[in-house]
């Protein structure tokens, strides 16, 4: 029992700081950052600045992210046309992201990012690197949520739809 207890609390700890931490810096450098899509075509995040952005950390061998996907297919289907855009930073290769973007039928932006982008990571409060990690920003670019591990449907429709006010 207390094991659980321990891991709960720095679970809830860990969720706090990543949202407290990340810095208008980090955030700015992320935005900029050269990312490339499944095609190698270089792409920015800046490009969604007039948008709601879901920012989600993944891998196609994380077990927690692959089972956030279908959450986050949900939610850019019910909040597209109210201008949000999510976007997948995968750390992954293109041909294994492609192959599971299409079994999952994932409906957003897919890109790749690489060390670099753990690095950027880190400066955004998720200092282990871990995996899922997500962000969801508000149209003028203000950070309204920072979560490490698999965010639950309803907590992201909530950040999404304070995103979007």
């Amino acid at each position: 029992m207390a094991i659980v207890a321990v891991a709960s609390g720095y679970a809830l700890y860990t969720k706090a700081y990543s949202a407290r931490t990340a810095s208008t810096e980090a955030l700015a450098q992320l935005r900029k950052a050269p990312l490339r899509d499944l095609s190698g075509n270089s792409r920015r995040l800046e490009e969604w600045t007039h948008q709601a952005l879901v920012v989600n950390f993944w891998a196609t061998w994380c077990e927690p992210c692959r089972e956030e996907v279908p959450a986050l297919v949900r939610t850019q289907s019910k909040f597209a046309a109210n201008g949000l855009a999510i976007v997948g930073i995968a750390i992954d290769s293109a041909d294994k992201v492609r192959d599971f973007g299409k079994e999952y039928g994932v409906n957003y932006t897919l890109l790749l990012g690489a060390l670099e982008t753990v690095d950027l990571v880190r400066g955004l409060g998720n200092r282990a690197g871990g995996l899922p990690f997500t962000l969801v920003m508000s149209k003028g670019g203000r950070l309204v949520t920072a979560h490490l591990g698999a965010i639950s449907e309803a907590d992201l429709e909530r950040a999404v739809r304070r995103a979007l006010e």
